[in-house]
């Protein structure tokens, strides 16, 4: 019997495929249970883009890899799965037809090396530190979750995982705290990168696609992250606490001293109004004169003295009472001040008690006082003060200045409540709010429009001359940019022939607006025109032709610039060869206008200028004169005028000193 071949038996065969087979399944087996198949299961997770492919059964695996022990014994059963199936079929494995992968444990989650895993704690710089916020919690990380973390970090910044290291799980800001270390470490080098230059090689979307899982809210420098919490420990450092106290310190010191300077002022401001109230309570006497008795009165004389033999002494309080008191006179001789028989209750511009001895009353029975408004005394004052100096007198009243200024402080101001004035928007052309025009003598313009009382307001006053004589000088103000036209019409209008400015254009701040041309200006409707000019020490001399439209007319402006505000020149001789000069043109021109007098406010040095030019006038004409019926005339037609004590007693110098002048002219 022919045996069949070999190959050709079926039983042979059947023998022969059934081991490899067997040898097959078996290498399968264990190329799955390997690791060997995560490459295949990782293009699995490519297609359906899951974010990690083997998270479900990790999560199965969790529960059941509580310790590192259990661990261990998963990652080493591997190799002993692999040597006993390479014992049983040593040539299967070699010989296999299926591609294997390179082992790599990192893919592996049950073969994790535990070196790699370990949370290392290393004092590492700040300036290294990478902070990862996570929405998962930290402390429910484990070694495999650590592992995937730090293979997913490794990724995003295109390292190998060792070079990334796990420094520290904060719970306490659900973080994670991890810094990168260079390659290859040489001398020199720093075992740690700095994490600002890691941070630029970081690719955050894949960050995100490999730490899905994780939830990941913040990647940041650790001095970023913990700045806020950095900082609180900082304030209340050694350091920040002594900044807290030097603070406070110099808070408290300003607040004092800011307490100390406004007591100061306070008791610097109290101490000033005692200082005025004092010294407007003055009691003022008569001042014996003692003068022979004129016998009869002069033509336009401003003096009438009369002999009066008893005094009623009239004690005036701010509320209006009356207490009479009649006492016998003090001497024989007539008491300078000559006032109407009624009884001095208030004065306008001053609200203080006052005493004055009134003569001209004769024989005084009891009467019951009368309440008078205080406008109507003031006024009574004004119109009926007087005391005549004769020449001699006149140097005596010279020295005793203490006189003077007591004298000065009875007089009223009589200065103007705006609410006298019915001209709506009158403000806009004074140069000072308090200082206003009197109604009864204000200058008023012709009207550009007969429904514009605005137009015919201009701040200025006429002003009575010697004798009563009218519209002998106007005081106004210094001219404002916005007056300027209004007082050029005023010098047309009234046909001035001399304007006198007695200040300087700017004295700490504006007095005065440049008002008249270099050589040729029109102003509203007149032109002007400036012919020559001549400079003195003390005063500049212009010749102005002015023309308004075919008629024309020459003036004269002269301007005195030695006089200091608010004070009064050293010597009163540029003031008389001034007065004497003005007095001069005025007499010279054809034109019988008023004299133009101006400072700043139109009161104080105009005030000066006209009393003195007054009061020369007298001595001139009457060898006497009586300088406290001249202010207090001026007073009546504008408030203010002569505006202080020094001042008043400059006038007086003055007179005096024209009064020697008027001898020597005789004595020649």
């Amino acid at each position: 019997m022919r045996r069949l071949p070999y190959h050709h038996s079926p039983v042979m065969l059947r023998s022969r495929w059934l081991p490899m087979l067997s040898l097959l399944l078996q290498l399968r087996f264990a190329v799955c249970f390997s690791g060997d198949s995560d490459h295949f299961l990782a293009i699995q997770q490519r297609k359906s883009e899951r974010p990690l492919f083997i998270y479900h059964r990790v999560q199965n695996m969790e529960k059941s890899l509580q310790s590192r022990h259990v661990v261990m014994n998963n990652q080493n059963s591997h190799p002993r799965f692999h040597s006993k199936l390479k014992m049983l079929h040593p040539g299967g494995i070699a010989k296999s037809t299926f591609p294997r992968s390179a082992y790599d444990p990192s893919l592996n989650l049950l073969a994790v090396n535990n070196e790699d895993s370990e949370i290392e704690e290393l004092s590492v710089p700040e300036a290294s530190v990478i902070v990862v916020s996570l929405q998962m919690d930290v402390n429910k990380m484990n070694t495999t979750t650590i592992q995937m973390f730090r293979q997913g970090v490794a990724a995003a910044l295109g390292l190998p995982p060792e070079q990334v290291h796990i420094n520290r799980l904060n719970g306490r800001k659900n973080c994670v705290e991890l810094f990168v270390s260079p390659l290859k470490k040489s001398i020199g080098v720093p075992d740690t990168l700095p994490s600002e230059e890691v941070l630029r090689s970081l690719k955050i979307s894949v960050l995100h696609q490999k730490l899905s899982r994780f939830g990941i809210l913040e990647v940041s420098p650790e001095k970023n992250v913990l700045q806020g919490q950095h900082e609180a420990d900082r304030i209340w450092s050694k350091e920040g606490f002594y900044a807290v106290v030097i603070f406070l310190s110099m808070f408290v010191i300003l607040v004092t001293c800011l307490m100390v300077v406004y007591r100061l002022k306070e008791k610097i401001q109290f101490s000033l109004r005692q200082y005025k109230e004092k010294n407007q309570e003055i009691h003022l006497s008569p001042i014996p004169v003692h003068t022979a008795h004129f016998e009869g009165k002069r033509a336009c004389s401003m003096v009438q003295p009369e002999r009066i033999p008893k005094s009623v002494n009239v004690n005036v309080d701010p509320l209006c009472q009356d207490s009479r008191e009649i006492k016998p006179p003090l001497s024989t001789c007539p008491s300078p001040f000559k006032m109407k028989s009624v009884g001095l209750q208030e004065r306008r511009g001053s609200n203080v008690s006052l005493t004055l001895d009134m003569s001209g009353l004769g024989i005084v029975d009891p009467f019951t006082a009368v309440p008078t408004p205080r406008e109507k005394v003031a006024m009574e004052y004004l119109q009926s003060a007087s005391r005549v100096l004769t020449r001699q007198k006149l140097h005596e009243t010279v020295a005793s200045s203490h006189l003077l200024h007591t004298e000065f402080m009875e007089i009223p101001m009589n200065f103007v409540d705006p609410k006298e004035l019915d001209i709506p928007s009158h403000g806009t052309k004074n140069r000072y709010k308090t200082i206003l025009p009197n109604p009864m003598s204000r200058v008023c313009l012709k009207p550009k429009n007969s429904k514009d009382s605005l137009s015919t307001y201009i701040n200025a006053n006429y002003i009575k001359g010697y004798g009563g004589e009218e519209k002998a000088f106007i005081a106004t103000q210094g001219p404002m940019i916005n007056t300027v036209n209004d007082f050029w019409q005023m010098v047309w209008q009234e046909d001035a022939p001399v304007i006198v400015m007695i200040t300087k254009l700017k004295e700490k701040n504006e007095k005065c607006v440049l008002y008249w041309p270099e050589k040729r200006g029109i102003y509203g409707k007149v032109e002007v025109l400036v012919n020559s000019m001549k400079e003195s020490d003390y005063y500049t001399v212009r010749s102005l032709t002015l023309k308004y439209g075919s008629q024309s007319r020459t003036m004269k402006h002269y301007w005195y610039t030695s006089w200091p505000d608010h004070k009064t020149p050293d010597s009163a001789q540029p003031l008389l060869q001034l007065m004497l000069d003005v007095e001069k043109d005025r007499i010279a021109s054809p034109s019988g206008g008023p004299v133009i007098v101006h400072c700043s406010a139109g009161i104080g040095r105009t005030g000066c200028f006209i009393a003195t030019s007054i009061g020369c006038r007298q001595l001139r004409e009457e060898g006497v004169v009586d300088a406290l019926n001249i202010v207090c005339q001026l007073r009546v037609d504008r408030g203010g005028m002569v505006q202080t004590s020094e001042q008043y007693e400059f006038v007086h110098h003055a007179l005096s000193l024209y009064e020697r002048k008027l001898c020597a002219e005789t004595a020649q």
